[in-house]
């Protein structure tokens, strides 16, 4: 009987020992994050006081000014990190260089925040076809992979597809982007009653995130949170 995968990697993890993603020393053979647990405790977590909504920096942890005075279609954020040094290194990493055990390490990590949680439907960010083909492979897909797996939360990768071609956010500037990520999206799906995650890597200005969960709304949709490995702070 051929072994289950999850079976495999464990065996291949404790006969290959692997070497830290970040500082190179060798991992103990129970580790299954792929980091050592200094590296992991020096990450940028996100951890100061927040809105709850867009995940910005706010006093006691209140909805921000800007949430107040326009309201996002989003319900709520989490980040695991800011989006600083060796977090936005570690992003790039997987997106522009298939690092996937990346991928899994974010998974994992989100899976600590999420575990006992409501059920939720999750949705990573589409990718555009033509950039899906450029690139091989949806980084938010890949994490978000790891997530369900884990919680046992539904994963629809299928019903929001990105419609528009356009160029990417980070290449764009800030006052640009909710106008490229304007009718970018599109739902096949009645999402009536379904309390949506909507997966991403990074946060900045929300445009893509707020887009997508305006179309997840329009379908149905009783809620949308986000979750984002990294959140771009104001000082970053």
């Amino acid at each position: 009987m051929p072994l289950q995968i999850n079976n495999w990697l464990k065996i291949k993890q404790f006969l290959l020992p692997q070497d830290c993603e970040l500082c190179g020393v060798a991992l103990k053979a129970n580790s299954d994050l792929g980091t050592c647990e200094p590296c992991l405790a020096d990450l940028p977590w996100h951890q100061q006081s927040c809105c709850p909504q867009c995940a910005l920096p706010s006093f006691n942890g209140a909805v921000c000014g800007d949430c107040l005075q326009s309201s996002p279609d989003f319900d709520s954020t989490i980040a695991l990190f800011s989006y600083s040094f060796p977090a936005d290194r570690m992003i790039q990493k997987l997106k522009y260089q298939s690092s996937l055990q990346l991928g899994e390490l974010f998974g994992k990590l989100l899976a600590r925040r999420y575990f006992n949680s409501p059920k939720l439907l999750i949705i990573p960010m589409p990718l555009h076809p033509q950039r899906l083909n450029e690139r091989g492979f949806n980084q938010s897909l890949e994490i978000a992979k790891v997530l369900a797996k884990i919680t046992g939360y539904p994963l629809d990768y299928t019903s929001c597809q990105r419609t528009k071609f356009s160029p990417p956010q980070a290449s764009l500037p800030l006052k640009d982007r909710i106008k490229n990520m304007k009718n970018a999206f599109a739902c096949n799906t009645d999402l009536s009653g379904q309390h949506v995650l909507l997966l991403d890597d990074v946060m900045t200005t929300g445009a893509s995130l707020n887009e997508l969960a305006k179309t997840c709304k329009k379908a149905g949709a009783l809620s949308v949170s986000c979750a984002v490995i990294a959140r771009t702070l104001p000082h970053n």
